[in-house]
């Protein structure tokens, strides 16, 4: 007997990040010397001062339900956060504890969004986003943008973008994949474009807010764009920042009826996140950020060095990033100068021949690219470097 699935599971896929992953597992477990930049995940420990008040709350009985949306001590410390580093101010029923910041995007997609409905996404963009739209049944709409644009959109992009189906526009700063930046000015000419159109919201993805090394200082959505509060929702988390990727903790804060909204989604869905989980990330916001400064300037040195390294290799092309840990180096040259059709191919030529794992371009819907984690040691990446430019020049 053949048993069927839903028909929305024919509009969305898995993760490519998790297929590229899952192959080089795979090879390691044969006993291949596998060097993985696919991952989006800092390599650094969590801070010693978290994991003491994660331990903490579980001698002192913190283990139990807590309410669906989070915490009030986490909520106070959110609220605490949004206010000393980015002048935002929100009440507590305008918060929503999610178990990371994408179940919080993924709520406000099935929250806000419906059949009909088109959600804007520039591209490159992180994987995830357009099908969490296809879930809730809407269209996403890509806006491209290429290395010669330094992957950042326009206010005219935007413009022509929207239609009267628009209701969401996802904006990532600093970005996965590809470390680019919106400054200040950039997104309050965005800003400008989106106050006349009253129906759609905007969800500003910070997850990467600290690890943000550009001379323009990091500027949230919300800040730059004060008219557009009452339709932005900010979503962040302590995984990346915090090297807390396994504690699942992410929250997002914006209009009391979408907060609502989520809220209600995640009755259905998860409940709460892990109590636990919710002392440690309480304690990361509240605790000394001298930790997370070191951490952004020790992948400031990874990404100069890699950039440069890269646009060392034939055929690739890489532009300096203003965050994250990520390089998103352009390749077509080096794919037609080796024959080969596309980037997939060529991660699996760099998987097969060099033993290092990254992720193609296409899978953030820009085809010609690759992308590299530099969240590894300056070691491994000198090595993973060394072993691509002997594939490659071959």
């Amino acid at each position: 007997m053949s048993l069927s699935v839903s028909n929305r599971m024919a509009r969305v896929k898995p993760s490519p990040t998790g297929a590229v992953l899952a192959r080089a597992a795979e090879l390691k477990a044969a006993g291949r010397d596998i060097i993985s930049l696919g991952t989006g995940e800092p390599d650094f420990d969590t801070p010693q001062a978290i994991k003491d008040a994660a331990i903490a709350s579980i001698h002192a009985g913190a283990t139990k339900y807590t309410p669906i949306d989070g915490t009030a001590d986490l909520k106070a410390a959110i609220q605490r956060k949004f206010a000393r580093d980015n002048d935002l101010h929100y009440e507590p029923a305008q918060i929503v504890v999610t178990s990371g910041a994408k179940q919080a995007l993924f709520n406000l997609c099935m929250g806000l969004l419906g059949p009909g409905d088109e959600a804007l996404i520039p591209s490159p963009y992180w994987v995830s986003y357009p099908d969490m739209v296809l879930l809730a049944e809407a269209e996403p709409v890509v806006i491209a943008t290429s290395i010669a644009e330094h992957f950042k959109i326009t206010p005219e992009q935007l413009e022509a973008a929207i239609t009267e189906d628009t209701r969401l526009f996802i904006l990532n700063s600093p970005s996965n994949p590809t470390g680019a930046s919106y400054s200040k000015a950039e997104l309050q000419a965005l800003g400008k474009v989106l106050e006349s159109h009253s129906g759609i919201v905007i969800a500003a993805d910070d997850i990467y807010e600290p690890i943000h090394w550009a001379d323009d200082p990091f500027v949230s959505f919300a800040t730059a764009c004060p008219a557009l509060l009452g339709r932005t929702v900010t979503v962040n988390g302590v995984s990346k920042a915090y090297a807390m990727t396994g504690w699942r903790i992410g929250y997002a804060a914006g209009p009391l009826e979408l907060i609502r909204a989520m809220k209600t989604i995640q009755s259905q869905s998860t409940s709460n996140p892990c109590s636990v989980s919710q002392e440690a990330a309480r304690a990361a916001l509240d605790g000394d950020q001298t930790v997370v400064a070191d951490m952004a300037a020790e992948y400031r040195v990874r990404h100069d060095y890699l950039v440069a390294a890269l646009n060392d290799i034939a055929g690739f092309e890489c532009r300096p990033g203003e965050g994250t840990f990520y390089a998103f180096p352009r390749v077509a040259e080096a794919m037609d100068r080796l024959g080969i059709a596309s980037d997939t191919e060529l991660t699996e030529l760099l998987l097969n021949e060099a033993s290092v794992a990254v992720v193609p371009g296409s899978a953030f819907g820009a085809a010609g690219y690759l992308r590299l984690s530099f969240a590894c040691s300056l070691e491994t990446l000198k090595e993973a470097v060394r072993r691509i430019k002997r594939v490659t020049s071959a």
